[in-house]
């Protein structure tokens, strides 16, 4: 079934709600949990589900994630699988960038036409979840559906936040409204005993897409329709046979930077909901590094990612990503350390010790909470991130702050005894 399917996982716009972690990347090559980019949660899904042939759209600060996405999926000489980077580009039909979602799609129709299949299956690059996109597959064929759309049942509370649709008990989707803000009642939908005992009775739109081939190229070509969510879903409703295909796992869009935090320190939960330690493991870049080092240090509910060493007093509900160098009497809590691309050198950690300026990593007697720490960062002994009064939002040379939450930013040196 799967084989019949073609991927395009959508790396979206500038990622402005997400900066300053995107001021250098794109949305889809944001780390998260430590040692994977979000990129590799569709990708993952799809290659566990049989799903092999991808192509990953992408505009903004490319240049990371094609790096990543060049050295991470390799396939076999003999295989028709891949996962390809398709950048936006001028053309002899087209002179701009993608103008949104559906527009994205359509300047990259040629690049599908050349191979074949009968089923698009189109993803969001800024999403967490686990999916068996097979059991959607099957139930686009079993009921002769032309577009099916998966949907997540949601509270009242919640609905204003997204796309919203109005189901049959046979899942046809008979009305499409973009975040309504009231009188929204009329739209509950038939969800299982479960989701009713939750109070969840809006189906909202995941942005997840299967088109058949034939009518995706019919719905882009000809005409300047720029979005999915927006003018091409609601456009076929009523004039084509729309499907939801209903979910009711965990999942979440990282839309934002709370968003963000949230979603990767809920990983550190006795019993996550999104579950890393599962048979559908994610796939990501192979590196050949050495285990952590742990000595003397208190960890609670913690994830510690390769090529760590950690001489810290007290971690508490945190990430640790790769080759995170954490000093002595050092306490972390709620905090995302991304890690380093690279270690430094013992001659380099001597001579920045006899300048008095900060080596790669944390230093020694820090204390740091609700805090995301981007990579490659140098930061001083002595220093206090968001230990005090909640910070009121706004962006620095070092550091922004959103939301109560301190983002350093990438490369960032903070000098010893610096208080934020």
């Amino acid at each position: 079934m799967t084989s019949r399917v073609i991927c395009i996982v959508l790396g979206g716009g500038q990622g402005s709600r997400l900066y300053p972690l995107t001021a250098t990347r794109s949305k889809p090559a944001v780390p998260i949990a430590g040692k994977y980019r979000l990129v590799d949660i569709p990708i993952s899904n799809c290659l566990h589900s049989g799903i092999n042939r991808i192509y990953v759209l992408t505009q903004f600060n490319s240049a990371s994630l094609n790096k990543h996405i060049k050295n991470t999926y390799h396939f076999s000489s003999f295989s028709e699988a891949f996962v390809d980077i398709l950048a936006a580009e001028q053309t002899p039909s087209s002179g701009h960038w993608y103008q949104g979602t559906a527009d994205a799609v359509r300047q990259s129709l040629h690049h599908l036409s050349v191979h074949e299949f009968d089923y698009v299956l189109i993803l969001s690059g800024d999403q967490l979840y686990q999916m068996d996109f097979d059991e959607m597959i099957e139930q686009h064929i079993h009921t002769n559906a032309e577009i099916s759309i998966a949907t997540i049942p949601v509270h009242a509370n919640d609905v204003p936040g997204f796309g919203i649709l109005q189901t049959t008990e046979d899942n046809d989707i008979t009305a499409f409204v973009e975040k309504p803000k009231t009188d929204f009642e009329y739209l509950a939908s038939d969800v299982s005993d479960e989701m009713k005992a939750q109070g969840r009775l809006y189906l909202a739109s995941m942005g997840i897409y299967i088109f058949n081939r034939k009518l995706l190229y019919e719905l882009l070509q000809g005409n300047e329709r720029t979005d999915f969510g927006k003018e091409i879903i609601p456009q076929s409703i009523g004039t084509h046979k729309v499907v939801s295909y209903q979910y009711e796992g965990y999942w979440t869009d990282i839309g934002t930077i709370s968003s963000f935090f949230e979603a990767n320190l809920g990983l550190t939960d006795d019993i996550p909901k999104f579950n890393l330690f599962d048979k559908n493991y994610i796939f990501t870049r192979a590196r050949m590094l050495p285990p952590s080092k742990v000595s003397g240090t208190l960890m609670e509910k913690t994830i510690v990612s390769d090529g760590c060493i950690i001489n810290a007093s007290h971690i508490v509900r945190s990430i640790v990503g790769i080759r995170t160098r954490i000093g002595f009497d050092t306490t972390i809590e709620n905090c995302y350390i991304m890690g380093s691309d690279n270690y430094q050198t013992l001659e380099q950690i001597q001579e920045s010790e006899e300048n008095g300026t900060p080596i790669m990593g944390i230093g020694d007697r820090c204390y740091i909470k609700n805090a995301i720490i981007d990579k490659n960062t140098y930061i001083g002994n002595d220093v206090r991130i968001n230990c005090d009064e909640k910070l009121e939002d706004g962006d620095y040379d070092t550091h922004t702050v959103k939301d109560g939450i301190v983002v350093i930013k990438k490369r960032a040196v903070i000098t010893n005894g610096t208080v934020i």
